[in-house]
């Protein structure tokens, strides 16, 4: 399935990290993530609790780094 995605990520290679993140993310708030990729079919209010987790950790995770990693 093509993408018309506007985003571009700046570090390509985080891509797996970031898919791997969602996918950690739905299983921990028992979101049921599609086998094709498309989120079209997801409540908006899933799609918006696994942004809302994932930029939770997203900012946990450079606190961590901007600390020095010491937590």
């Amino acid at each position: 399935m093509a993408s018309n995605r506007s985003n571009q990520l700046i570090v390509p290679q985080a891509n797996q990290a970031l898919n791997q993140m969602k996918l950690e993310a739905a299983q921990e708030l028992g979101v049921q993530i599609p086998a094709d990729g498309y989120y079209g079919n997801v409540s908006t209010r899933d799609a918006g609790s696994l942004g809302g987790y994932i930029t939770k950790k997203l900012v946990q995770i450079a606190e961590q780094q901007l600390s020095g990693g010491m937590r």
